[in-house]
């Protein structure tokens, strides 16, 4: 058995990676795409009473799909979207120099963190609910470092208002960069 830290670790890694191969403005697409998941899930959990009071209570694991479908899908987006053609052919998402390897390399290995600390935040939350991934043990050290890291989660200090002005920066940063 692996710990779950391990894994985070090593999925970050990965993740950054690709992002060093993809290059920096691409994998800004993929940040964004996470900001805005995290976003929408804190709209609906405020404002929809079905969600707020009904699903978190009675199916922990239904909400853990939601939440999931919905990162997994703007991510998806922010992955695919520059293979588009028509943005593709605009010449924003060329490589052309080191530093933008090593920008995309960072921006990866944020991603990473942020898509894969928001879907074990969503699995803490919802207890774990699959036999092939247990709760860290708290009595082991691995365990306790597990639990210490929930706090530096994205959807732990993405909360209110900082979304709102991680979108709206977000917002801005594409309406002046890509448009």
């Amino acid at each position: 058995m692996i710990s779950l830290n391990a894994v985070f670790w090593i999925l970050v890694s990965l993740f950054a990676l690709i992002g060093g191969v993809r290059g920096w403005a691409r994998e800004i697409l993929v940040t964004f795409g996470v900001v805005l998941s995290i976003f929408i899930m804190n709209v609906l959990e405020r404002f929809v009473p079905f969600i707020n009071t009904t699903l978190a209570v009675t199916a922990p694991t239904e909400l853990f799909w939601l939440r999931a479908v919905i990162l997994l899908v703007l991510v998806f987006f922010g992955y695919q979207t520059p293979n588009l053609p028509r943005i593709a052919a605009s010449g924003r998402f060329v490589r052309e120099r080191l530093q933008d390897v090593l920008l995309g390399f960072f921006l990866g290995g944020i991603n990473g963190f942020m898509i894969w600390g928001t879907v074990w935040f969503y699995l803490e939350i919802a207890n774990y609910p699959f036999d092939i991934i247990v709760r860290p043990d708290a009595a082991s050290a691995m365990g306790q470092a597990a639990e210490r890291m929930m706090a530096y989660l994205p959807p732990a200090w993405l909360g209110d208002p900082i979304i709102y002005f991680a979108v709206a920066i977000a917002f801005v940063f594409v309406m002046v960069v890509f448009i």
